[in-house]
């Protein structure tokens, strides 16, 4: 499936929108519908007024990361929790109903923009981190899933991923026993976490600060992150670690993070969060992330390459089989995993 074979299905949604009668519906029937950006579960699409003045993303899901069937609400309230934060998207509709469309869709704020530049925008992005984290959510609101154990969470995760590849006649036997080393690993490490459980510090969590999930405009000199497929309410270490990945920071660009630029990013952080005790321990809290957010990446690269061999991946996205391919490469695999494994068998 892709952006143009579901253009008709979203169009016509549109055009019969307001003769359905639903309820809040915010999009004129002559709006135009035109493919915006294509991702690993979703399609979205910009839809503009006829007189050129409104602008809207359509966002339709085809997939989901959190084994949820309410998939694209889940996206919906997350982002009704934080539109007073000023540096993400405003939702304006969800219907999770298929009965007019057989998946689910959600309409929010179109932000004009650019992508974001590593180089230029890290001390922006630590900011627009320390806002969502501390942004107050009353609890009788707050349907997140909780992240309540962190290392064993991922973990969890990467052991449903990784088999896809450990377990393929595709794969590669020297990247395959490192990575079942790496796995091991984890599987022993991940008794750190008692550090989270008895030390929390929870705020809404993002989990997926891939690049091309921030918008950057210039102009307006704003920042806003715009993709909320798997939010938890989690220790903001998860943000920070995965947004300094050299995973995260490759995906779409050739940047890799130096130590100088990671240490000034949390340094940004630390002054920008109001909660003290979080800036005291926050390089404590990634340290411990790290490895396990990059297993994370790896397992999902090593499952997709799977998937994309044998065609079973809903969207086929080159530039994404392309990355994935640089990824699973054991030179690349080792300068992230042998620091961790050294120092545990030193131990």
């Amino acid at each position: 499936m892709n952006l143009q074979a579901l253009l008709p299905d979203v169009t016509a949604y549109v055009r019969q929108a307001e003769a359905r009668g639903l309820a809040d519906w915010p999009l004129p029937p002559d709006a135009h519908v035109e493919p915006l950006a294509q991702g690993e579960y979703n399609l979205n699409y910009r839809a503009i007024s006829a007189d050129g003045h409104a602008d809207w993303v359509i966002r339709v899901n085809i997939g989901t990361q959190i084994d949820r069937d309410d998939q694209i609400a889940y996206e919906y309230r997350a982002l009704r929790l934080l539109e007073d934060t000023g540096v993400t998207p405003r939702p304006h509709y969800c219907d999770d109903s298929r009965r007019f469309l057989e998946q689910g869709l959600l309409v929010m704020e179109y932000l004009p923009g650019g992508a974001l530049d590593y180089a230029r925008d890290y001390e922006a992005v630590a900011r627009l981190f320390a806002r969502i984290h501390s942004h107050p959510v009353p609890p009788e609101r707050n349907a997140l899933i909780l992240e309540d154990r962190p290392l064993s969470m991922t973990y969890e995760e990467c052991s449903r991923l990784l088999p896809v590849y450990l377990e393929s006649d595709l794969a590669d036997a020297g990247l395959r026993d490192y990575l079942r080393e790496v796995l091991h690993w984890a599987s022993e490490a991940r008794h750190r976490e008692t550090y989270f459980q008895r030390d929390p510090c929870r705020g809404i969590i993002n989990t997926e600060v891939n690049s091309g999930n921030f918008i950057a405009n210039r102009q307006r000199n704003t920042l806003h992150l715009v993709d909320w497929e798997k939010p938890l309410w989690g220790d903001p270490s998860q943000d920070l670690s995965h947004f300094c990945a050299p995973m995260t920071t490759l995906w779409k660009t050739e940047y890799r993070m130096s130590p100088e630029t990671k240490a000034a990013f949390l340094r940004a952080y630390r002054e920008a969060t109001p909660d003290r005790h979080l800036a005291d321990t926050i390089e404590e809290r990634v340290r411990l992330r790290d490895p396990f957010n990059y297993l994370r990446g790896i397992s999902w690269s090593a499952m997709a390459w799977i998937m994309y061999q044998t065609g079973e991946h809903a969207i086929r996205n080159e530039d994404t089989f392309r990355k994935v391919c640089s990824y699973l490469d054991l030179t690349f695999l080792r300068e992230m995993f042998d620091p961790h494994l050294t120092r545990e068998a030193s131990r």
